[in-house]
Parts: structure tokens; sequence; C-alpha cells
């Protein structure tokens, strides 16, 4: 007895010429959403604890120390605070401009793909859509070659194409929007988390610092 099944190869076959731009998409962002699982688990630290013992080395007057720990850790947020620390004898507008600078070249770094990941979940249900127009296309090119006179097997392929490919889309859109929310949430509170750090640090740099005479 003959198997009505299709298999995936089969089924994908069936969607049409636009599955193929569907799965592409498909590839690249998962391509992009495992690159920045492994960039963003990398740039997690315990930023209490960073900070806590920074407060403990400035406090003790060892900037170099500081510095040698932030090396160390070699965090987006620690390289930030490094930029700092250097300027440590500086006024603090040059503490706050050094911090922000640095913060400046993070920031892109840890955002880097998420455009391109956001693009994906947008094209993918477009591509989708626009596989549905052509198989009812197909569909309706039957019913006029045929002058109505069609039954359901001949508008099968049209509306099989559409379908397909419809859910093709969808399969491949929602979960990259998900991904790319959660990414996007994650770069915010770091992003956030830097901001909070950097002017503790120009705090602590100084407020021990004896006014200038005016």
């Amino acid at each position: 007895m003959p198997s009505h099944s299709l298999s995936l190869y089969q089924w994908f076959l069936a969607g049409g010429v636009l599955m193929w731009p569907i799965l592409a998409t498909s590839i690249i962002a998962l391509a992009i959403a495992i690159e920045r699982f492994f960039v963003l688990r990398r740039a997690t630290i315990d930023t209490r604890e960073l900070m806590d013992t920074m407060r403990t080395v400035l406090r003790q007057g060892r900037p170099q120390e500081a510095v040698e720990i932030c090396d160390e850790t070699d965090v987006p947020i620690a390289r930030i605070l490094k930029a700092g620390i250097l300027k440590h004898d500086r006024p603090k507008e040059d503490i706050r401009e050094a911090l922000e600078d640095a913060g400046n070249l993070e920031i892109p770094r840890l955002e880097r793909y998420l455009g391109a990941l956001a693009t994906c979940s947008n094209v993918a249900p477009l591509l989708g859509l626009l596989g549905t127009v052509q198989g009812m296309l197909l569909a309706f090119e039957q019913i006029k070659n045929k002058q109505g006179l069609v039954n359901p097997s001949d508008l099968a392929e049209g509306i099989g194409n559409a379908l397909i490919t419809t859910f093709a889309g969808l399969a491949v859109a929602i979960p990259v929007i998900i991904i790319h929310n959660y990414y996007l949430s994650r770069v915010e509170n770091m992003v956030l988390e830097m901001e909070i750090s950097s002017s503790e640090l120009v705090d602590l740099l100084t407020k021990d610092r004896a006014p200038r005479a005016g």
C-alpha cells in the first residue's frame, strides 16, 4: 500500500522556489543566534562583585592594581572601567569622557548582528506571504486553464504551495523574534550596568579630592 505522507525533503520541495530563501534566512538567523549566545555569555559577569573589588583597591590607593584586575577580567564593563581608572588623576570631566568613549566602543560590539537578526525575523514571514500569493496565483491559473471545471486535485499544488511557504516563514520568524528580543534585553541590561558602574567609578575616583581654589 503506497504511503501518502511526504518526507521532509518532499515537503520542502512542495513549497516551491521560495522555500530556498526561507531556508537561507533560517541558517543566517541560527548562525547569528549561536554567535551572539557565546559573545554575550563571555561578556556577562557579576558587576557588583567587580565594583566591590574596584572600590576596595581604589580606596587603598592602588589604581595600577585596579587596571590589572580589569585586564584579567577582560569583559566590556571591565574595559570601560579601565579607561576611567587610567584617568584617575585627571579632572572629573576627563574621567567621564574616557568612560563614555570606551562605552561607545563596547556597546556596538554587544549589539553587533542584532539588526541582521531582526531583519531575518521580518523577512521570513514576508517570504512566506510571497509564497502564499504565488501559490494562489498558481491555483487561479489552473482554474483559468480549465475554464472553472476543476476538482480539488487540480488546485492541490497551488494551495499546498501557499500553505507550506506560509507555515515555513512563520516557523522561522517566531523563534527568531523571541531570540532577538531576549538578546536585546540582555544587551540593554548590560548597558544599564555599565552606566551605573561608570557613575560609581567617577564618584569613587573624585569624591575625596580637595576642591580647586577659585
